[in-house]
């Protein structure tokens, strides 16, 4: 191994997609497959034994999400950089990606080389987001730039996914349920709620389906 390979761990339950990354990085040459794992806990702990410096993650896990697995890796390891690989190009996928600390999101039809070079400028500091999937961050912003500082979300300091949480929560939805939605684990939607909560000085969940609906009240 030289000094100038990056290492690289894979995250995937499937074995398959695994190999074919495994080929693919090989044959470019500059890298190095020092892992792989085929579940959340597996991936935290490859992370954890092989420090590697990127970790391309897909974005659903039989045991958790790769959105957990970044920010569980990168909160151990901040100079360890993260891709989601992933079929998925929804909204709250790149924006939960994004958000948990992810360096790049490029979807799984992305051509081998591209994915490559992906990884290259992943690996030197930089980030990216296939183009696929820049409109919906764009979109993003623009909407919450339009409320600014009249929305009481943001003056209370709630982050884009509390604010994507609270109308569930106004939905009646267990923690449960919301995990399933936003393709995170039970227990960080329920630290979620904990911080929102706490932001908006409310004690009960009850509370904050009702502050929800205010919001949602025309003037």
């Amino acid at each position: 191994m030289t000094q100038e390979q990056v290492r690289l761990l894979l995250i995937d339950d499937h074995e398959v997609l695994r190999l074919g990354l495994r080929t693919l990085f090989d044959t470019a040459g500059g890298f190095l497959v020092v892992g792989e794992a085929g579940t959340v806990a597996e991936g935290i702990a490859q992370a954890r034994a092989q420090r590697p410096d990127v970790v391309i993650v897909d974005l659903r896990l039989p045991d958790g999400s790769g959105v957990e697995a970044c920010r569980e890796i990168r909160s151990e390891r901040p100079e360890t950089r993260v891709v989601v690989l992933t079929s998925y190009s929804d909204e709250d996928a790149v924006i939960s990606s994004i958000v948990s600390g992810a360096a790049g999101y490029l979807l799984k039809q992305t051509p081998p080389r591209q994915l490559v070079e992906a990884v290259r400028t992943v690996a030197l500091g930089g980030s990216l987001l296939d183009p696929a999937v820049t409109g919906v961050v764009l979109d993003r912003l623009k909407r919450a730039g339009s409320r600014g500082a009249e929305d009481p979300l943001v003056v209370a300091g709630l982050s884009p996914q509390e604010r994507n949480i609270l109308p569930l929560i106004a939905e009646g939805k267990t923690n449960r349920e919301i995990a399933e939605v936003l393709v995170l684990s039970e227990r960080t939607i329920k630290t979620y709620v904990s911080n929102i909560l706490q932001k908006l000085q409310l004690s009960r969940r009850s509370e904050a389906a009702a502050f929800s609906a205010r919001q949602r009240r025309p003037s």
